[in-house]
């Protein structure tokens, strides 16, 4: 990730989570957890076709625990109309799209306006994807309601930079639209100051949080992830799960999902034992 301020980290010069659980203990005295968590590669391994990636049955009974306890909201790339059913608790606060369409208990609603302006553009883009890239073995185009994913995991060596270069010039065409990449995909999303970091600080509004008496807790593993940690570099706690290439902004690293359920387990014991 270029630009990244100086305190941005290799993953692997990182603490475990699990290691600084008595750290954690201290901030937790006397404050209450607001956790975020990332869905694909944090609840959820990363696998080939993104329907396949199923919560299990251990780390859904471990979400409904942690919600009984504090504040939970799923924050994903994924649309709100997949992510939601995916973990299927009525309980928890759900940001799809990175943020730009949120829903909770309570009424608690967000369709962010900039994005509804740009949906003719991206439905202008999609159009010319398909057209491009439709063809391409192994390649999927995902139209998601605020951005369109191009994946590219199933695809040669040689395909996957024809799925670039056709993203890219797409993008070049629409200056509405910006490009983002993932784990084995390209996105287009409107070109407006939201992700999940902003949308993290509208939740923390929204929900009546933000304030010294709540610690925000954020759990993901991607690169969209850090602009959510470097929101909370400040004022919260961010733990990246894997070990990317580039330099992080989190605090904290976990190893894979199942750290992530252990590592969760233990914040429910912390907060009931207090």
């Amino acid at each position: 990730m270029p630009n990244e301020p100086v305190h941005a980290k290799p993953a692997s010069q990182l603490s475990s989570a699990l290691d600084a659980i008595d750290d954690l203990a201290s901030r937790l005295a006397d404050a209450s957890p607001v956790v975020f968590l990332d869905y694909d590669g944090t609840l959820t391994p990363i696998v080939s076709q993104p329907e396949d990636a199923l919560l299990g049955g251990e780390m859904r009974d471990v979400l409904r625990l942690l919600a009984r306890a504090c504040t939970v909201a799923v924050v994903s790339g994924r649309d709100l109309g997949d992510v939601e059913p995916l973990v299927g608790l009525d309980e928890l606060i759900y940001a799809g799209s990175h943020g730009f369409d949120i829903t909770g208990p309570g009424g608690l609603r967000l369709e962010y306006e900039g994005g509804v302006e740009h949906l003719p553009d991206l439905e202008r883009a999609e159009d010319e994807l398909r057209a491009r890239i439709g063809t391409v073995a192994g390649a999927r185009v995902e139209r998601k309601r605020f951005a369109i994913a191009n994946h590219y995991r199933n695809v040669s060596d040689a395909d996957a930079l024809v799925v670039e270069t056709s993203v890219r010039d797409v993008a070049a065409r629409h200056e509405r639209l910006r490009m983002s990449g993932g784990k084995k995909v390209f996105e287009l999303r409107p070109d407006i100051n939201w992700d999940k970091g902003r949308a993290v600080l509208w939740l923390l509004e929204a929900l009546g949080v933000d304030d010294s008496s709540n610690v925000p807790i954020y759990v993901g593993d991607d690169v969209t992830d850090e602009d959510a940690f470097r929101t909370l570099f400040d004022r919260g706690i961010g733990i990246i799960v894997g070990e990317p290439s580039y330099p992080t902004l989190a605090r904290y690293r976990l190893k894979d999902t199942s750290e992530v359920q252990q590592f969760l387990g233990r914040l429910i014991s912390l907060v009931c034992e207090r």
